[in-house]
């Protein structure tokens, strides 16, 4: 939550210049308060992990938030029982004349196949549509990210000669931007993909800004239109265990995965992962909430964005 503090209080510029958010006496009086509204929209196939994971990370702030799940109507779930998307989740035409102050798209294991082969990419075009007017921030994760690039700015994913898989280093490139206050220079955060971005297209696209990136892993946060779209490369929410279960799945699978990089104790999958992304991680959701939802849309949600 932002500092409240009096409008001509000396202290007020120097924390401003140091990218800490700081409220005025003004400001704070001329605000009302509701229960923030997100829609997520849930692709993964273990939705009920996924579930957890994403609320964990949204739990860290103390702003109250109401949330909803959603599914896919033109693709039927194999991993998640019926019982539970009728219970826990709507559908698109459920929610398509609601607002929102947010919405999360998460990855799907889809990465390999073409967007356009993926039995609901119609109706996700659909939704994406819809959130340039019913939604005010909405947050791409991994394959999520990549077809709202995609969709959003024409730009093309690429195949990575193998899969992209571990905890990989990466470098903040700007400080003063609201989604990296409170970030640390240089932090860790695990990837899971068998494709990348067109990082050329990217820098060239002047409506995108990349505010992290990684050598190993390239382009990691990228904000779209100052904050109407956000994408995060990576699977930031994982839990400390998730690229394990990800790895011994693939073993019996037959595949013959690499041992993530850089996640066990000298890369030995006998040894317990140790959680180096958590405090980044809670870091981007809280400024994400904070500074482009919170902070940016009307009280009344009905209002134009």
């Amino acid at each position: 939550m932002p500092i409240k503090v009096q409008t001509d209080l000396p202290a007020k510029a120097i924390l401003e210049e140091e990218n800490i958010f700081v409220m005025d006496e003004s400001r704070a009086l001329s605000q009302d308060i509701r229960p923030l509204s997100i829609v997520i929209l849930n692709l993964m196939p273990t939705k009920e992990e996924t579930e957890l994971q994403l609320l964990r990370v949204l739990s860290n702030t103390p702003l109250q938030i109401d949330v909803t799940f959603c599914h896919m109507e033109t693709h039927i779930s194999k991993n998640t029982p019926a019982s539970h998307l009728n219970k826990h989740y709507k559908t698109f035409s459920e929610i398509k004349d609601q607002k929102f102050d947010g919405m999360i798209i998460t990855g799907a294991p889809v990465e390999q196949m073409p967007f356009e082969e993926v039995n609901y990419w119609e109706e996700l075009k659909t939704v994406m549509e819809w959130s340039k007017t019913n939604v005010f921030s909405t947050f791409h994760i991994c394959w999520g990210a990549q077809a709202g690039l995609y969709y959003h700015y024409g730009i093309e994913k690429v195949m990575l000669k193998e899969k992209l898989s571990g905890i990989y280093h990466h470098e903040l490139l700007h400080r003063k931007v609201m989604l990296a206050r409170g970030m640390d220079d240089v932090f860790y955060a695990p990837h899971s993909r068998y494709t990348g971005i067109d990082e050329e297209a990217v820098q060239k696209d002047q409506r995108l800004q990349v505010i992290a990136k990684s050598e190993e892993a390239g382009s990691y946060i990228i904000i779209g239109d100052g904050g109407r779209r956000i994408f995060v490369t990576g699977h930031s929410e994982y839990d400390r265990m998730t690229l394990d279960k990800e790895y011994r799945r693939d073993v019996e699978r037959s595949l013959n995965p690499n041992v993530p990089e850089h996640y066990y104790e000298k890369d030995d999958p006998m040894t317990k992962p140790l959680l180096t992304w958590r405090a980044n991680s809670n870091c981007v959701y809280s400024n994400w909430i904070n500074y482009y939802v919170y902070q940016c849309t009307p009280y009344n949600l009905q209002d134009d964005f």
